[in-house]
Order: C-alpha cells, then sequence, then structure tokens
C-alpha cells in the first residue's frame, strides 16, 4: 500500500527505508533536495514514521515485511524516475549530498555510484561496524574485482538497470548483492565519499555486535 502528498514525476527518487525512524525524519527529510522525491518505505515501525513523513510530505509505502532488503525493493518498485538513490534514513547522512554523488550516473559516466563513510566525530562509526565493513570489502574484491573501502550507505543508479539485476535478497544482503550483479553485468561501478554523522536513535544493524554479525552473515551469504 502506498500513499503520496506528490502528484508530478520527478528526476529522481530517493528511498529511505524505515523502521522507527520518527525523531530523524524531520532533519532527513528537510534536507532532500528540490528535484528529488522522498520515498520512505515504512517497514513497520511502532513509533507513528510513516504517518509523520506523509505529513512531511514524504511518498509512503508500507512494507510489511521486515528486512532491510525488503525495504529497499519494495521502494525501488515504487520508484518511477530515472535515477533511484538509496540513503539511510537515520539522519547518519545528509541528503543533501546527493546532487554530486548522482552527478556520474546522470551524466553517462558512471552506473553506480557508492559513496562511502568519513566519519565527523568520534563514536559515529563503530569499531565492530568498521572491522565488518572492511572486511566484508577485501570479500567484495576478491569476489568482483571492484575496490571498494565501503560498501555504500548511499548510493546512486538508473531504475531501468536496476530492476533488470533482479535482486533477490531481502535481508541485510541486498547493497552487497546490487554491487556483486552490478559488477557481474559490467556495471561502472564509482566510488566518491560523503560525512557520516552519529545516527539519531539506536541502530537496528550496526549499532550492536550482534547485528554487525547478522548484517556479515547474511552478506557472506550473498558472496557464496
Amino acid at each position: 500500500m502506498t500513499t503520496s502528498r506528490h502528484a508530478q514525476p520527478t528526476p529522481g527518487d530517493l528511498v529511505l527505508p524505515c523502521l522507527n525512524e520518527a525523531e530523524a525524519l524531520p532533519w532527513v527529510l528537510d534536507r532532500v533536495p528540490d528535484g528529488w522525491r522522498p520515498i520512505v518505505v515504512d517497514n513497520g515501525s511502532t513509533d507513528g514514521s510513516a504517518e509523520l513523513a506523509l505529513r512531511l510530505g514524504a511518498h509512503v509505502v508500507h512494507e510489511p515485511r521486515r528486512g532491510f532488503g525488503a525495504a529497499c525493493h519494495a521502494g525501488l518498485l515504487a520508484a518511477t524516475a530515472d535515477l533511484v538513490a538509496f540513503c539511510d534514513c537515520d539522519a547518519s547522512l545528509d541528503p543533501r549530498e546527493l546532487p554530486r554523488v548522482a552527478a556520474p550516473v546522470s551524466r553517462g559516466d558512471a552506473d553506480l555510484v557508492l559513496a562511502r563513510r568519513r566519519p565527523t566525530e568520534r563514536g559515529a562509526w563503530p569499531l565492530h561496524a568498521r572491522l565488518g565493513n572492511r572486511a566484508l570489502s577485501r570479500m567484495t574484491r576478491r569476489r568482483t574485482g571492484v575496490r571498494l573501502r565501503d560498501l555504500g550507505p548511499m548510493r546512486v543508479a538508473r531504475r531501468a538497470s536496476l530492476l533488470a539485476l533482479a535482486l533477490t535478497d531481502r535481508r541485510s544482503g541486498y547493497p552487497l548483492q546490487m554491487v556483486v550483479r552490478a559488477a557481474d553485468a559490467g556495471w561502472r561501478i564509482e566510488e566518491t565519499e560523503v560525512a557520516y554523522r552519529p545516527r539519531t536513535g539506536r541502530s537496528k544493524v550496526t549499532g550492536t555486535w550482534r547485528g554487525t554479525w547478522q548484517a556479515v552473515h547474511d552478506m557472506r551469504a550473498v558472496l557464496r
């Protein structure tokens, strides 16, 4: 089920997977650049996130099946613009960076741009999350030949091309599966960087050792 206060097509759609992010949503949505339509995919929030996002002018998609990949893919299916971006909805990333990140894809110089995290202060990116990410980056390089320093929580590609990848992971492995299948398809993959702030609220994934372990487990399954 979807609800929206937007009627006109826009140059780009920004998919924002959301699980209990009411505290962060005003900050995030206020920074979505002109020309980009925010698609907030509510993944079973109990804090009124969906209702708040709608009041703030976002297009809201309800995805009852829990999982980061399920939310991302529901947003992709709801997108209508040529360019589609994905971004965490916890205020750790500033959507105002989006035009710069999207520029190589928009110009036709790249097929997928991943924005690696550059922590702005101590504690923004916990040690266990950085170690897990580093290990996955090495495994991804061995599997695909693509040299990455991060799996890019902000990323941009063309909608039709993303749909053609036929991604199937609906858990934490979704971002990695996107990279692996894109590399296998011969996509031009670029990496840039964005500032990474301490998130608002508690992380469902990288905020705990258990969450990080589950994410690494899901992504290792993708690489296998």
